[in-house]
């Protein structure tokens, strides 16, 4: 039995609003700003609502923080939804902080006829040298005691299109000594002549976050707004303006983001990396985006799990990336389907081999014809020798598989050693090895070209050594992967690694990006793979036996297939000196 898992502080709040009855069930949020892709540190916050409401009933809204015309897009809107619903998740409502302005805009009129909030004609500069410093008060307006019946015509023309942007804003009223900076006299309306994403041109006036996220929290009866450690100075402001206006108390609770060493975790970084082509895009495999892990092969699972071990906490930390990369390859094992491909090949030739002298043949089910034309060659036998192996020995349910065997193989380069070093399993002149699901070979001679490079080796096989009925008696330490010469199928594969080559890149002296990681991506134009992964599917994860785990990448055609590596089969990162 697994041991039980103790409640976070969060689970704490709200078993005991449901113990006294402050709640019958609850509603929760998430409420991404619609100017960029989301990444794995919103993957905690999405993990974290939708779980909460899936835990003790209630329901999440997907509510879009779209009041800044000039940032966002449909397709950031379109994107956080695919990812949303690719972590697992659906909500209740899909709604936008738009679907509030007119609503939000009475509330301002609310604050101008208690008294509690005016326009103001001081430039950004002017309210900035106003609100004073941590240590000394800020000092009013000379606006501040504008009349209540002229700030409600100054704000109707403002809302009218009267005035330029940055002219006239609307600011609360409150108390410009308070020691919570943000409480001085918060902006709560700018002007902004832009077109918006879904209202058009409709309106030119926009409010702030401040103005914004609580009272639509406040609209929708949210009970548990959850929000990360910045916006604690926020929660003052949050309560006023509910109490002031006097609608439904939402409440705001913080938790601690979560980093992860070896990445950056701004939107305005990744917009760096995306605009000066550091990166492909939003969904660069090598991003930290969801988009991005998922382009590279991460499953829903394995980010889920992450967030999970990871945790909630009231304290800022960074979670080492290492053990996301444990997640998905724990579960990668699982799920992975085992194929063979061959990254930098050695060409072997089995001399005494031959389909007859095998004494095992089978139709090879997938006609010659069309392993030809995919590598643009004459058509092949169709009867060859065959070989099983299992699609996934951690599944026994997953079957097993035929591959073509024939007397001329690829193996891999780096399998063969000329002069062996001590302990060295896999081919040398005159040692054996075997050929994963297949024969033991022996290596009898080392070609050569005129340069002395080594251009490919004979060897001779043992008829009696064929795996699964190996009557050979001969016993060796080293298996190596191979595929057939003549049935290979050409794919390029794209080897990723760490975007950046130190821990924190942002606390590191100097610009971010010189920490990037030269070496984060290697491409192999022509790897050589059994011709199953001929028909390769998008959704599903492959072990490259040897070599880690791998997914088709959506820059496949039919011309080319194109694999990225999601993970190594171990931990081999070595941090630099």
């Amino acid at each position: 039995m697994s041991e039980e898992k103790s409640n976070n502080f969060l689970e704490e709040i709200i078993e005991e609003d449901l113990k006294n009855g402050k709640y019958k069930t609850i509603v929760t949020r998430f409420p991404p700003e619609p100017n960029g892709y989301l990444h794995i540190g919103h993957a905690t916050s999405i993990c974290l609502n939708f779980g909460l409401t899936k835990k003790y009933g209630g329901y999440t809204n997907l509510r879009f923080d779209d009041t800044n015309p000039t940032t966002e897009e449909t397709e950031f809107v379109d994107s956080i939804k695919d990812d949303v619903r690719w972590l697992g998740f659906e909500w209740k409502n899909e709604l936008y902080a738009s679907d509030y302005f007119p609503q939000l805009y009475a509330f301002a009129v609310t604050l101008i006829k208690k008294g509690l909030a005016y326009v103001d004609d001081s430039t950004s500069d002017e309210i900035a040298r106003m609100k004073g410093t941590p240590t000394e008060p800020g000092s009013d307006s000379p606006y501040r005691n504008r009349p209540a019946d002229e700030n409600l015509r100054l704000f109707e023309e403002m809302k009218g299109g009267k005035f330029p942007d940055g002219s006239r804003t609307l600011r609360a009223k409150i108390d410009m000594a308070s020691p919570n900076m943000l409480m001085r006299d918060p902006v709560l309306y700018r002007i902004k002549h832009a077109h918006h994403h879904r209202t058009g041109d409709e309106w030119c006036i926009y409010p702030m976050y401040d103005m914004a996220h609580g009272q639509s929290d406040s609209i929708e009866h949210v009970t548990h707004s959850i929000c990360t450690l910045e916006f604690v100075p926020h929660r003052e402001l949050y309560d006023w303006l509910i109490a002031s206006l006097e609608i439904f108390p939402s409440r705001q609770y913080e938790f601690a983001r979560r980093n992860i060493s070896y990445t950056v975790m701004s939107k305005r970084k990744f917009l760096q990396l995306v605009n000066e082509k550091y990166v492909e895009g939003w969904d660069d495999p090598r991003m930290p985006t969801i988009a991005g892990l998922r382009r590279r092969g991460y499953t829903p699972e394995s980010i889920r799990e992450f967030c999970d071990r990871v945790g909630i906490a009231k304290r800022e930390n960074v979670a080492d990336l290492g053990l996301l990369e444990f997640c998905v390859r724990e579960h990668l094992n699982r799920i992975a389907q085992r194929r063979m491909v061959v990254f930098e090949p050695l060409k072997v030739v089995i001399t005494n081999y031959s389909r007859e002298t095998s004494g095992v043949s089978r139709e090879l089910g997938v006609q010659s014809s069309e392993l030809a034309e995919a590598r643009d060659e004459e058509p092949v036998l169709n009867v060859e020798e065959m070989v099983q192996s299992e699609n996934n020995p951690e599944d026994a349910n997953a079957g097993h598989r035929d591959i073509p065997f024939s007397n001329e193989l690829y193996i891999e380069r780096e399998d063969f050693m000329e002069v062996p070093a001590k302990k060295w399993f896999r081919l040398a002149p005159g040692q054996m090895v075997r050929l994963k699901s297949a024969y033991i070979i022996k290596c009898d001679e080392v070609i050569k070209d005129e340069a002395g490079k080594i251009t490919g080796l004979r060897c001779s096989y043992i008829p009696e050594s064929r795996s699964g009925n190996d009557t050979s008696g001969i016993h060796v330490k080293g298996t190596l992967h191979w595929v057939s010469v003549k049935h290979a199928i050409t794919c390029e594969v794209r080897l990723y690694d760490r975007l950046f080559r130190v821990e924190d890149p942002s606390s590191e002296e100097g610009d971010f990006k010189d920490y990037i990681n030269p070496d984060s991506l290697h491409i192999i134009k022509a790897a050589y793979a059994e011709p199953s992964l001929r028909k390769a599917k998008f959704d599903e994860r492959y072990q490259f036996l040897r070599k880690g785990y791998f997914c088709l990448d959506k820059d496949s055609g039919e011309e080319t297939m194109i694999f990225n590596r999601t993970v190594t089969l171990k931990d081999s990162w070595k941090p630099a000196k």
